[in-house]
């Protein structure tokens, strides 16, 4: 987890975190729009003034600008109602800290005022983990790829507010292309091959989140 980790440029880390008291964050997508819209602004050394003010400069373009000094580089991302997770890279000095800071602290503001709250809004500081290896790198992209399929959020109100960077390396098309994904896609020769190995991994993880579920209904009984 977070407490302990050096974060150090060039490395690759997981990181979430989820609505305090397992609550939602994005009750609809215009959250989750804002929240993807902070991503991008907000991943930048410079000062960005007012997200909402700068998104009426913005309006008339579906094209994503990407800061010219970011703090941190994307490789994969999943927002989920309730909970988020990314795959991040640090490219400066402090990169992520200062990020999740940004992105943490603006958006719980969004949020409160919006919907007429105080308080936190998230479980406590985000979480981390160190991607250490490149097997870990290639199964822990597939699990934020795709992150909703694992939780099964099936919904209408789910799917509307759900974001994913799966379409980004699956659609060469995508107009929301915001991570990296040389690093992962360069190690298979098409694809597509990415897309079944990463499936793949998706029936996997479910298998084992089965097993588990029913070895955990055999002790409680």
């Amino acid at each position: 987890m977070s407490r302990g980790i050096k974060f150090a440029t060039g490395e690759y880390y997981h990181i979430f975190n989820r609505g305090t008291d397992k609550r939602l964050i994005f009750n609809e997508p215009n959250d989750s729009d804002r929240f993807f819209q902070s991503m991008i602004e907000f991943n930048s050394d410079k000062p960005i003034g007012s997200i909402y003010e700068n998104s009426f400069r913005k309006e008339t373009t579906n094209i994503i600008i990407k800061p010219d000094k970011p703090l941190v580089s994307f490789l994969a991302y999943c927002l989920n109602p309730n909970h988020y997770h990314f795959i991040i890279c640090p490219l400066l000095n402090k990169g992520i800290e200062r990020f999740m800071h940004r992105l943490g602290t603006g958006y719980t503001n969004y949020f409160n005022e919006k919907y007429e709250r105080n308080g936190v809004l998230f479980q406590g500081k985000f979480k981390a983990t160190h991607i250490d290896t490149n097997e870990y790198l290639l199964h822990i992209s597939a699990y934020v790829n795709l992150n909703f399929k694992i939780h099964q959020l099936g919904s209408s109100a789910s799917k509307l507010v759900i974001k994913s960077s799966w379409e980004e390396y699956v659609n060469e098309f995508s107009r929301k292309n915001i991570c990296d994904k040389g690093i992962i896609l360069g190690q298979f020769k098409k694809s597509h091959q990415y897309k079944k190995f990463a499936l793949d991994a998706l029936e996997n993880i479910i298998e084992r989140k089965k097993k588990e579920k029913e070895l955990k209904a055999l002790l409680i009984d």
